[in-house]
């Protein structure tokens, strides 16, 4: 492997990072004279073309989604150990799909806050956090308990089918029934195709 591709290499795993950290952040892309593809939070010389992506929340900007290699995001395998795990075994939801709709939804960021008003790790809608009685979306544990118990329910319903129950996470119930499957949304479609690839990764990961 050449000095430039180890040097890209490098700093596309930076990217990852970057971008898999800082949801609500602006990222700015500009390529150097040599060639190397640069990713910064810090906006560069007015005399360098560059890129600017931003991404106020994975879950509601399927644009900005699609530009992120979710193959190659580093995994966060450590947080949240118990919290997940209680609610894994509480509510019967493999751990790995917790990891992966946190992952989607927010970047694990505990404050976290989508545009639309969804809360927390798992990014729970107001109306939903009184349903299944999260006094603080910003807790944790409880936001991990009510987001996997909404997410059981959708497992249910959906006779355990992931896709489907992964897009009623994020279009409703209603949207799935109605469109007989998951709903022709670019929003809801990207939103399980992340999801798809990050349930994939944290399960090979033995999350």
């Amino acid at each position: 492997m050449t000095q430039g591709k180890r040097t890209i290499r490098m700093l596309a795993m930076m990217a990852g990072l970057l971008l898999a950290s800082t949801a609500g952040a602006q990222i700015y892309k500009y390529t150097d004279a040599n060639g190397i593809v640069h990713y910064t939070n810090t906006k560069p010389p007015t005399d360098q073309a560059y890129a600017t992506f931003r991404f106020p929340c994975y879950a509601s900007d399927p644009k900005c989604s699609r530009k992120v290699n979710w193959e190659n995001v580093p995994l966060m395998t450590s947080l949240f150990r118990q919290e997940i795990s209680d609610a894994a075994t509480r509510f019967a939801v493999e751990e790995p799909l917790i990891r992966a709709i946190i992952h989607a939804e927010s970047a694990y960021r505990v404050d976290a806050k989508s545009p639309k008003g969804a809360q927390g790790l798992m990014q729970l809608m107001p109306a939903t956090q009184a349903e299944l009685s999260v006094a603080d979306p910003y807790d944790p544990a409880g936001n991990i308990a009510g987001g996997t118990q909404y997410l059981s329910r959708m497992l249910e319903q959906f006779g355990g089918d992931i896709d489907l129950a992964t897009a009623a996470y994020n279009a409703g119930p209603g949207a799935v029934q109605r469109h007989g499957g998951i709903p022709p949304y670019d929003e809801t479609r990207e939103y399980v195709r992340r999801i798809k690839i990050l349930y994939r990764r944290y399960r090979s990961a033995g999350a």
